[in-house]
């Protein structure tokens, strides 16, 4: 399973991520977690320890390894390898927890500094190595929006999951995300709600969405907040909220086994 994970910006995607990870590592599945989002935190959806978390360094801030494995000399436009050996990056740069593997990609930067090539092409082809040549389960927890695919990583994704919560706002963001996955040619999108708090919420969101891809939802629960102050993953508390996960879980394999003739 290669899922990857956007949505609005608070719509609780990365706790989504983190039980998906946990769930998918009970099973005794290897699980590699990826955080792309520039604002990192599945650390803490995972139930990382904060002091191991501290000690990861991003994998687009690690300029001497870019540099390294792509060969490139410093200065604007010097020349570089585009395909870099990132085999053994995932064990050498990754914390495990309860199974969870977890990698932190972090986000290049452009203004004015340069030429950030190197750490860029680290990034993407350290990316296509964990969609196309591993066989573990590869959960990507993005920004809003998909600039972390591209066309030759896509076809790769068994499923992109779009996290809307009951709003217009978050199914305008929602609607542009599959549009833009459509261009990269991205089709097997799927939607998860988070926050649904009630039938009318159920119901609004039931005549919004595609039937027969929406895989679940997360209800409001107070259990995702207590964890955050407890500082544990949602799914170490248990309950209803793992139990919904679950069932999403569930969802997403027959949906992912349904699609992969299509897709492959």
């Amino acid at each position: 399973m290669k899922l990857a994970i956007t949505g609005k910006g608070g719509v609780g995607k990365t706790t989504l991520a983190g039980l998906l990870a946990r769930a998918y590592a009970a099973e005794g599945r290897r699980v590699i977690a990826v955080d792309a989002d520039p604002d990192a935190n599945l650390a803490s959806a995972i139930g990382v320890p904060a002091d191991r978390y501290a000690a990861l360094t991003p994998i687009s801030k690690m300029k001497d390894l870019a540099r390294e494995r792509t060969g490139a000399a410093d200065g604007f436009g010097s020349l570089f390898i585009l395909n870099p050996q990132v085999e053994d990056l995932p064990e050498k740069f990754s914390v495990e927890h309860q199974g969870v593997h977890l990698l932190v990609m972090g986000t290049v930067d452009h203004g004015g500094t340069g030429c950030v090539c190197p750490e860029h092409t680290l990034v993407r082809r350290l990316l296509k190595h964990l969609l196309f040549d591993r066989r573990d389960v590869v959960i990507l927890d993005m920004e809003a929006g998909i600039e972390h695919l591209g066309r030759a990583t896509a076809e790769s994704v068994d499923l992109l999951l779009v996290v809307v919560e009951p709003g217009q706002r978050s199914l305008q963001t929602a609607r542009q995300i599959e549009r833009l996955a459509a261009d990269i040619g991205l089709r097997r999108v799927v939607f998860v709600a988070s926050k649904v708090d009630g039938e009318a919420d159920r119901a609004f969101l039931a005549a919004a969405l595609p039937a027969d891809r929406f895989l679940g939802s997360l209800s409001l629960n107070e259990a995702i907040r207590d964890a955050d102050r407890l500082g544990v993953a949602p799914y170490d508390l248990g309950g209803a909220m793992v139990g919904e996960a679950l069932a999403i879980k569930t969802r997403l394999d027959a949906f992912s086994v349904e699609a992969a003739p299509c897709a492959r």
